[in-house]
């Protein structure tokens, strides 16, 4: 992946402290599925764990920002380490704004990845605004970067390598996984 990104991209990257995230459609495929008994299913890419760990192990802050309520969500984001969750809000926008007024984080230090509507004032509000290929129309027309995988399938792991990439971080995050004698090729 090497220059992959613009780099007037990597420049807005660059300032990012906090990544927020929608679930479903970012984190998921944004498919809802149901059991005979009428339980909730639903399936994480075990590729965007490895990178939200990455992330967090870099010093950039992961938040997890949801319209729905799910204990499954509520369950992979504790396995993730993810010490921010806010399920049940429609107003994503109202909620990024309340979690980071704790944070003393400005909006410009704010990634917001989504992909529906309800995403959208987030998405604008946040310094660097990313969707997924699969998003709704306006939501890619207005983000700041469109990753090539699509939500659920990876999509989240281009991001945080996207992010780490611009701190300068993501050989060192890839380096555990090389031998001695191999570069990542960043």
């Amino acid at each position: 992946m090497q220059n992959q990104w613009p780099e007037s991209l990597l420049a807005k990257a660059a300032l990012i402290r906090l990544i927020a995230l929608d679930v479903d459609g970012i984190m998921s495929d944004g498919k809802l599925y149901f059991s005979a008994t009428g339980d909730e299913l639903k399936a994480f890419n075990i590729l965007d764990g490895l990178g939200l760990k990455q992330l967090i192990a870099a010093g950039i802050t992961v938040a997890v920002i949801t319209g729905r309520k799910s204990p499954l969500t509520e369950k992979r984001m504790r396995d993730l380490g993810i010490p921010h969750l806010v399920q049940g809000r429609e107003d994503k926008k109202a909620a990024l704004q309340e979690l980071v007024s704790t944070m003393n984080i400005r909006p410009e230090a704010i990634a917001y990845m989504g992909d529906d509507l309800p995403d959208l004032p987030a998405l604008t509000f946040a310094g660097l605004g990313i969707t997924v290929p699969n998003g709704y129309w306006l939501v890619r027309q207005h983000a700041d970067y469109c990753t090539r995988a699509q939500g659920g399938n990876g999509a989240v792991r281009e991001a945080c390598d996207l992010l780490l990439s611009a701190h300068g971080k993501l050989d060192a995050a890839l380096a555990p996984y090389l031998g001695p004698d191999q570069e990542a090729g960043t």
